[in-house]
């Protein structure tokens, strides 16, 4: 047991009475071979089970146990094999002093034949009456305060199901519910930087993008300020703000947002620099869509949606020369294209990659090279 011990231990050689069993006798005079078996439930004084208690089985008229049984993990006990007769039961542990019981019970009768039920209750009123004051009075804290946490723990069940449920609201776009949802928990548990997580996610979706920047926010500072961090939330909370402030019109914190989740979770910084590149690209940020999507060939130079992000802003920097008219691209325009055809040869954009790099009077290069 965790908490202070508060129950009693009262020496067993002064509470053991000298009867003798009355055995019952066949038509022989030989005493019966029956057996019996007993069981029980062990708490103590809080109603915690006990796990380490110790069942004796005590012949009344003798000092010695004659039967030992253990509780399990969760204090229940059975003993079999019993010889028939009157017992007194008691209860120690491990660290009980020799001698001495934590509890006890006299005259129980082990019928042939029958299992007999003998719980520890150590919260029942006789047994709290003969703690001391001292006792009754740390008690009575242990209880407040377990009643504090049972509560809790009630209201955590209750949030993690809505988490859950608003997680697949977002998943499945409906985005009002999940914010409900969420607005409602976060009142209930501020703390909870995975609710403002869920939260900022609903308002993303919603479009209300300054109510999910300061979710968000929330989330991350929370989060940062807890006793073991969850990184892979930072970044995802992260992921989601870039893409919040980079939708509001903030750029550079949009940008600042995506690099901090990439540092909190690196395992992640490709998908997470390649949406930045798709969130600049949308709000028509040609130099900060080619940094994110550079950023995400680095960590991962074998993916094509970034050269082809990385083709798309630069393409809008050419130039026409006066003199011949031709379409002039800017450097790394026309390599960024064929790295795109060249890793998906037939993806979504290969046709528009195509037609580009024709109208620059480029060769298409049709290599193709297998992908794992």
């Amino acid at each position: 047991m965790n908490w202070k011990k508060l129950w009693l231990t009262v020496a067993i050689a002064a509470l053991i009475t000298a009867v003798v069993p009355a055995m019952a006798q066949t038509s022989s005079g030989a005493a019966p071979t029956q057996t019996g078996s007993i069981h029980g439930y062990v708490n103590d004084p809080t109603g915690a089970a006990i796990t380490d208690g110790i069942i004796s089985l005590i012949p009344e008229g003798s000092n010695s146990a004659k039967y030992t049984f253990k509780t399990d993990a969760n204090g229940n006990y059975k003993g079999t094999g019993v010889a028939v007769g009157t017992y007194i039961v008691t209860l120690r542990e491990p660290n009980t002093p020799k001698g001495q019981v934590i509890d006890q019970y006299n005259s129980v009768k082990i019928m042939g034949g029958q299992d007999t039920l003998q719980n520890f209750d150590l919260s029942r009123a006789s047994y709290i009456k003969k703690l001391t004051p001292e006792q009754q009075k740390e008690l009575a804290k242990v209880k407040a305060e377990n009643a504090k946490i049972l509560k809790q723990n009630a209201v955590i069940k209750n949030l993690n199901k809505d988490l859950e449920a608003a997680r697949k609201d977002n998943a499945d776009k409906n985005y009002a519910a999940a914010d409900a949802l969420m607005t409602r928990d976060t009142a209930a548990m501020p703390d909870a930087y995975l609710l403002w997580v869920e939260l900022g996610k609903a308002q993303l979706g919603e479009k209300k993008f300054n109510d999910a920047i300061t979710s968000l926010t929330k989330a991350i500072s929370l989060n940062a300020a807890s006793k073991k961090p969850n990184m892979e939330v930072a970044g995802i909370a992260g992921n989601a703000l870039g893409e919040a402030y980079g939708d509001a019109g903030h750029f550079q914190k949009s940008d600042a947002a995506y690099i901090a989740a990439s540092q909190a979770d690196p395992k992640s910084a490709f998908m997470y620099y390649q949406n930045e590149a798709i969130v600049m690209n949308r709000n028509g940020q040609n130099d900060l869509t080619v940094k994110a999507a550079d950023a995400a060939i680095a960590a991962n130079p074998n993916e094509p949606i970034p050269y082809y992000l990385k083709g798309q802003a630069l393409i809008q920097k050419a130039t026409v020369d006066p003199k011949t008219q031709k379409i002039i691209a800017p450097p790394g325009c026309v390599g960024a294209y064929q790295k795109y055809l060249q890793l998906a040869p037939n993806g979504p954009f290969a046709n528009d990659v195509k037609g580009v790099l024709q109208s620059l009077g480029q060769k298409i290069q049709s290599s193709v090279r297998n992908r794992h």
